[in-house]
């Protein structure tokens, strides 16, 4: 059965099993294309549930990927509340949790990641919340416009996008993060220093170095305490502290999973193809293989997504493609918006040089390792990530008094 006919399986109905089955499909892939989802919806973007859904600005309709009609009129049949529960790879076969068996020409594995669990006393009580799904995210909003009191456990994006949500709607707020500066790990102390500038004037409380060893409450989360024997009153309790890739199918039909550098996802080569020829892995759940890196790379961010959902039906359909570009986020907090492009395995290893202006928050970052760029984050200033991304992928030589002009337009660097 050649590449344009054999019936692919999507385990995972997120973002990246969209654009799988969007992909083959405008690229006229005239197989059976079959999505299986442990949720109930059609596929949906995450990155509203942190910033549009929280503060009110976005409903759930807007934030599907294709309207309910798009499936039957494409010949994608989606199997949502479903569970695959394992893979016989001899028999080329997805066994789903009623026992029915999904027989595949190939496979893409896009189970996405799950959030870390607090292991901590008193995880269960009533007002603990995690933020993965639509209706996490409709609880917390809910929850944030009674809320009193909000204690976010957790200094990265979404603990911040949530604190900033949880201001907005009046509740005093505390952010609980390990470090000395929240994202400080992510950006390094310089622009680490600009969020947590950022919250502090607009009132949120930041609490260094902490760490929980148990929420208070009978029924109903009253606090978090913590290792110093001090504890934060909170009604609302946020975890925020990253997720996991879902690599248990994977892992039990004996696909590589994890191994030096890979952060613990499915190993994939530079086309998303793992060990097994008949078997591919995107988005989060995914450690692909990066030439320009030489090293593997796992991306949680949602342009990663739709990046691997494209890469990986055009690989399944036999095209020799790869997709090497940096790694891209985005996060709005208060009157801040922020793209930040390329992959700071350790920014403590660069310099940072900014053009533009701090104080005011109009500014763009650049990482430089040497005399090249290797990441670049623009706050308040719009347009450029583009030109942002020409300077890593290029790998040139810069001249630094030239990159910190405002004055000279970043192509001309």
């Amino acid at each position: 059965m050649g590449p344009s006919t054999t019936d692919v399986v999507v385990v995972g109905a997120g973002l990246t099993a969209a654009l799988v089955a969007e992909t083959l499909r405008d690229r006229g892939h005239a197989g059976r294309i079959t999505l299986v989802g442990e949720e109930v919806h059609r596929p949906y973007e995450r990155p509203p549930l942190s910033k549009g859904v929280l503060t009110g600005t976005a409903d759930r309709e807007t934030l599907f990927v294709h309207e309910p009609g798009w499936y039957p009129s494409h010949g994608v049949e989606l199997l949502v509340g479903t569970t695959a529960v394992a893979i016989d790879r001899g028999s080329h076969q997805v066994v789903l949790d009623g026992g029915e068996r999904l027989p595949y020409g190939s496979l893409v594995l896009a189970t996405g990641a799950r959030p870390r669990v607090l292991a901590v006393p008193g995880g269960p009580l009533r007002g603990v919340h995690h933020l993965r799904r639509i209706e996490d995210a409709e609880r917390l909003r809910s929850a944030l416009a009674q809320a009193r009191r909000v204690a976010v456990i957790g200094g990265g994006w979404i603990g911040l996008e949530v604190a900033a949500a949880a201001r907005t709607a009046g509740a005093e707020v505390t952010v609980l993060h390990r470090g000395e500066l929240p994202l400080e790990r992510v950006l390094g102390t310089e622009l680490a220093r600009l969020f947590a500038d950022l919250h502090r004037e607009n009132g949120v409380v930041l609490r260094p170095q902490s760490q929980v060893v148990g929420l208070a409450g009978a029924g109903a989360v009253t606090g978090v305490a913590l290792a110093d024997g001090t504890s934060i009153d909170a009604d609302v309790v946020v975890v925020g502290i990253g997720v996991e890739p879902s690599t248990d199918l994977a892992r039990a039909a004996g696909l590589a999973v994890g191994g030096p550098g890979t952060d613990q996802g499915i190993v994939v080569d530079e086309h998303l193809r793992t060990v097994d020829p008949h078997i591919w892995a995107a988005g989060d759940v995914a450690s692909s293989f990066s030439p320009r890196l030489g090293r593997y790379r796992r991306v949680e961010h949602w342009e990663n997504a739709r990046r691997q959902g494209a890469l990986a039906a055009r690989s399944v359909l036999g095209e020799d493609v790869i997709d090497d570009r940096p790694s891209f986020v985005f996060t709005d907090q208060f009157d801040l918006g922020m793209e930040l492009t390329g992959d700071l395995d350790d920014p403590a290893r660069t310099r940072v040089v900014v053009r533009g202006d701090v104080p005011g928050r109009e500014l763009v970052a650049f990482w430089l390792d040497g005399d090249r760029v290797v990441a670049g984050m623009n706050v308040n200033v719009w347009d450029v990530a583009g030109q942002v991304e020409e300077l890593i992928v290029s790998g040139r030589a810069v001249d630094e008094s030239r990159l910190v002009d405002p004055a000279i337009p970043l192509e001309q660097v």
